[in-house]
C-alpha cells in the first residue's frame, strides 16, 4: 500500500465498519489471499478462504 499507514485520517472509515467490513479490510490486504484470488480468477478462492456471500 502506498499510503502512509501512520496517517490516522486514512483509517477514519474504520470507525463505521461492522465486523464483516473490518474482516474484509484485513483480508483484502493479505498478500496470500490476493495472490490466490488472482491465480484462480474465480470464486473458488473465496470458498477456499472461508468467505460466504449473502444470497
Amino acid at each position: 500500500m502506498s499510503k502512509d499507514w501512520l496517517d490516522n485520517r486514512i483509517y477514519d472509515h474504520f470507525d463505521d465498519l461492522d465486523l464483516s467490513g473490518l474482516a474484509w479490510e484485513c483480508l483484502r490486504r493479505n498478500e496470500s489471499y490476493r495472490s490466490d484470488y488472482a491465480a484462480r480468477q474465480d470464486d473458488s478462492a473465496c470458498a477456499a478462504w472461508g468467505l460466504r456471500f449473502r444470497g
